[in-house]
């Protein structure tokens, strides 16, 4: 395969990286953008939240070979009594505490924690995907502004020109040079030219709310984007890195892992558990009992009014038969599990194809450079040549009128393909999982750490912590001009 094509005009090689790290922090940079979507873009802030929910799922497992402690507390009171109330008091109370701390499960809760690790790491690697997608998201919207920004203005210079054009076309027409015809075909390319104003008013308009719903910041003046990284030689090698790196394949291959612990939990419910259990208990009938008592003339003692008891002990449970459902969870498993693997050569797939299409789609966005440069360099020779001949008469003004369209084609496809091949090669850059926050360098203490809430929740013993209300993170776009 052929290397791609060097446009420097393009800002295109070099390292993203070091310049998203330098000393700029305009507030129209990609940096900026970058930055502002990483801390509040509420797709990229909902799935960290979905992480935090992973975090949890895996303290939920632990649970299960933790201790369990539990309190109970009775108060009766007998309304009416047997005839025989020896042992009948009006009223009691029962309190205890009871222990139970887990042995053996079969294995459940020790696969259980392996399954949800590993759907943790599953989690970190879908979050580096949402991060690539939302900044794939914030590329196209910051160069489809620029791009626009570019289109307008054209468009706008355009208008300028056939105004100009138009008012020659008149002064010519009154000294006779020129006919009533060519006056028409003036003023008819200039209604036309607004036309296309207003129209790409429009779609700037449509980007700069893109890019206010995307970054959370107005689309300003935005500066030129830095240079992207070095991108493949080929597209075998996109591919190499994309198998190696890309977050949906590295989720997918945890996801499937995580799933043939899922069938060590089913077939645990066929083994024993063991559990060690332990109790203390206190009994109190408020006098209500006869201090003594006999019977047939004989004495059977004195009855105590309240006193504790305590015992420990093991507690073992063996399964004989359920019914079916253990085998019916087992199979359950390892059809989950199957999917699972399936699932993984379809990501894979979808990898390949992405790598693939991304590389080709930039090669040919760098053709259409190439050549859209040359269409504009021979467009502006022709508008000049054809000028210089309508002054002499050997061209119309119809004539003058179609090279000046076609210069503007020209041009407004230049500034289309750059977008496009910026935004294709930034689109190669997230199928080979190279477009999160660390590859960008978005570093200065802007970085989410999902580590801090993992340590903080996998391994908590209390039944009392929380995270606090649920707030939203990301800004609401909708300001007092909208109300």
């Amino acid at each position: 395969m052929r290397a791609p094509i060097s446009v420097r005009r393009l800002w295109i090689g070099g390292m993203m990286s070091a310049i998203l790290a330098g000393s700029g922090a305009d507030a129209a940079s990609l940096r900026e953008a970058l930055i502002s979507a990483y801390n509040g873009n509420p797709e990229l802030t909902g799935e960290r939240a979905a992480q935090d929910a992973r975090d949890a799922d895996v303290a939920i497992a632990k649970s299960g070979a933790r201790p369990n402690v539990g309190a109970t507390a009775d108060y009766t009171e007998n309304l009416r009594r047997s005839g025989l109330n020896l042992t009948s008091p009006h009223r009691q109370l029962t309190a205890g505490i009871n222990a139970s701390i887990p042995i053996y499960q079969g294995g459940a809760v020790s696969n259980g924690i392996k399954a949800a690790k590993l759907r943790n790491v599953a989690g970190l690697s879908t979050l580096r995907s949402t991060e690539a997608d939302v900044f794939t998201q914030v590329v196209a919207a910051y160069m489809d502004v620029i791009r626009d920004a570019a289109i307008v203005e054209l468009n706008r210079k355009n208008v300028s020109v056939l105004e100009t054009n138009l008012r020659a076309t008149n002064d010519r027409f009154e000294v006779g040079d020129v006919t009533k015809t060519d006056v028409a075909q003036s003023e008819a390319r200039l209604a036309g030219a607004r036309s296309q104003l207003d129209a790409a008013e429009a779609t700037l308009t449509a980007s700069r709310e893109t890019y206010l719903r995307v970054i959370g910041l107005a689309a300003d003046a935005l500066d030129p984007p830095p240079p992207l990284p070095n991108l493949p030689q080929d597209a075998r090698d996109a591919v190499d890195v994309a198998i190696a790196n890309n977050p949906d394949l590295l989720a997918a291959r945890k996801n499937a892992e995580a799933f043939g612990y899922d069938i060590k939990v089913a077939k645990a419910a066929r083994l024993p558990r063991l559990s060690a259990v332990g109790g203390a208990n206190y009994l109190d009938y408020f006098n209500s009992l006869p201090a003594a008592s006999s019977l047939g003339g004989e004495s059977i003692g004195t009855f105590t009014q309240h006193g504790t008891t305590s015992s420990a002990g093991l507690s073992l449970t063996i399964p004989l038969y359920q019914g079916g459902l253990p085998s019916a969870q087992v199979r359950r498993a390892e059809a989950e599990a199957r999917r699972a693997l399936e699932q993984v050569v379809a990501v894979e797939r979808n990898v390949v194809a992405q790598a693939r299409s991304a590389f080709a789609n930039y090669q040919a966005a760098l053709a259409v450079i190439k050549s859209s440069e040359t269409a504009v360099s021979a467009n502006e020779l022709a508008l000049e040549g054809t000028r210089a001949e309508n002054t002499v008469g050997t061209r119309n003004v119809l004539d003058v009128l179609n090279a000046e369209q076609e210069l503007l084609n020209s041009r407004v496809q230049l500034v289309s393909a750059r977008r496009d091949a910026y935004v294709a090669g930034f689109a190669l850059l997230a199928a080979m999982g190279k477009a999160g926050a660390a590859d960008l360098g978005l570093d200065g203490g802007t970085l989410y750490d999902p580590s801090v809430h993992y340590r903080k929740t996998a391994n908590d013993w209390w039944d009392w912590h929380s995270d606090g209300p649920p707030r939203a993170v990301a800004p609401s776009t909708y300001g007092p001009s909208d109300k």
